[in-house]
């Protein structure tokens, strides 16, 4: 590890694609190989989700978006730390155990063998429960956008199954994997309330927004519905609105129904037209829609939102130019960087008066997995943490923790590089914190010297060196979302 203030630019392809190896394997232990020391109060667990599995019985997938899900959890107590990881039982999961062979298309393209005649008229979709993990209403749930969560014992990481939220989601709802919390909710007496949302696409879609206080229990739920396709993966909030950038894409399903490519690959990015910006007040009734248009490219992730005054919302996002086609002939592991347009962080100023919205570039660098404190989701904030490149402008695989100060404009960047690999970080503010950035920042990192995975702890306030890096016993392959739970919590 080293710390970067230099422009170098150093990844092998074959060092980052060691990271997307399966980890069949579920384990559980305490770490004792760590260099530094753990802070002593730093009290709770982080859970991460990401698929563990690359490949099924023998059968490489297309795409590791439709790999099964894998959570794993690192419980600290006292200066210790105790590490499991499981894979969600889900019933498609148990169906291809017991069967031996895959059973289900993914949808970012993996196929069932056989070739086009094996998966003709199988338009069947199998909730792999790999993108996400929260604790809420005393319930750890994984979550993948296009399904129902999956219920887990937090202790151990057992699966109880599928969960429909106290009857809250139908059977043919879905329910995001992007869920936001407003801890200061005016629609839960200024308590906690978490805010999420399922997109049911089609030539028009349909927007369903659900909000929880914090023991689980529905505050309300409402619905708009859009022209057009959606694609939306994430979205943020602020005290008044839920906000939705709607992607300028479309979808012919033909493909998919005959049995040619998976459901992900008929998304079609038409770059020349304008993304929609929608507004949904949280307020009843939810009528008083507002929706913007801008040249934003797509967007996966946004960092957060908040509203200056009555007539103006700045939002920080991941904007790329360019969707990346998943191609079907070639493999996900046989990326050419360089071809393709890099995430950077973009700032949008929305005038509610005068509808025009002004786009802003933050910084140049390759960046995803955006993370903020907590206490400021949906309100002016100062600070973010994010995955980077290594080097300052070039497409590349994240190896770099970025910290970002959004007043001051100053960047403190800690690299990885050559060796490791990294993804979201997430920041947990201490108890009677002195700043925004007064807290741990977590990030795991893929170590393909070791062939191991090691979770890195910094101090937000200043990440120029790790406080402890807790080296595992295996490497966990490049995961996607992950939470913090607070002990006795």
């Amino acid at each position: 590890m080293r710390s970067l203030e230099k422009l170098s630019y150093s990844y092998s392809l074959s060092d980052w694609r060691q990271g997307y190896e399966s980890q069949p394997q579920e384990s559980e232990y305490i770490i004792d190989n760590i260099e530094g020391e753990i802070p002593v109060d730093l009290s709770g667990t982080l859970y991460r989700n990401g698929p563990g599995l690359l490949e099924i019985y023998d059968t490489p997938l297309q795409h590791p978006f439709d790999g099964d899900g894998m959570i794993c959890s690192f419980s600290f107590d006292n200066g210790q730390c105790f590490f499991r990881n499981r894979f969600v039982k889900t019933r498609e999961y148990i169906e291809e155990h017991k069967a031996g062979k895959m059973l289900y298309r993914g949808v970012f393209g993996s196929q069932k063998p056989g070739g086009w005649l094996a998966n003709l008229f199988d338009i069947r979709v199998k909730n792999i429960a790999n993108t996400n993990v929260i604790y809420w209403g005393n319930k750890l749930l994984a979550l993948w956008e296009a399904a129902q969560p999956y219920s887990l014992n937090p202790e151990n990481l057992e699966t109880i199954g599928l969960d429909n939220l106290e009857g809250t989601l139908q059977q043919e709802d879905v329910f995001s994997a992007h869920p936001r919390i407003d801890r200061q909710s005016l629609f839960n007496h200024g308590k906690p309330s978490l805010v999420n949302f399922g997109i049911k696409p089609g030539l028009s879609s349909t927007i369903t927004v659900y909000e929880f206080d914090e023991l689980g229990k529905i505050i309300d739920r409402y619905s708009h519905i859009t022209k057009g396709f959606s694609f939306i993966h994430d979205f943020v909030i602020t005290p008044n609105y839920c906000i939705f950038f709607q992607n300028p894409t479309t979808y012919n399903p033909l493909p998919f129904i005959f049995g040619l490519r998976g459901a992900g690959e008929c998304v079609n990015f038409e770059s020349n037209k304008p993304t929609k910006i929608i507004l949904i007040p949280r307020n009843t009734p939810h009528d008083q829609i507002i929706t913007l248009e801008v040249e934003a490219g797509f967007i996966f992730h946004h960092s957060n939102a908040f509203e200056v005054n009555n007539t103006e919302i700045i939002i920080d996002s991941i904007c790329y130019s360019q969707l990346s086609q998943i191609d079907p002939k070639s493999s996900y592991k046989e990326v050419d960087f360089d071809k393709l347009a890099p995430g950077q962080l973009w700032r949008f100023k929305l005038n509610l008066t005068t509808k025009q919205v002004i786009k802003e570039l933050i910084n140049p660098r390759c960046v995803e997995f955006p993370s903020i404190n907590s206490e400021n989701v949906g309100r002016n904030y100062r600070y973010i943490f994010i995955g980077a490149s290594d080097h300052p402008t070039k497409n590349a695989p994240l190896q770099a923790l970025l910290k970002l100060d959004l007043i001051t404009k100053q960047e403190q960047l800690y690299s990885f590089a050559p060796k490791g690999f990294t993804g979201e970080p997430v920041f947990i503010p201490k108890k009677n914190p002195e700043s925004e950035d007064d807290g741990w920042v977590l990030t795991l990192v893929y170590d393909s010297t070791y062939h191991r995975s090691d979770l890195v702890i910094f101090d937000g306030k200043n990440i120029s060196q790790p406080i402890a890096t807790l080296h595992l016993k295996q490497h966990i392959p490049y995961g996607l979302h992950g939470s913090w739970k607070e002990k006795n919590n």
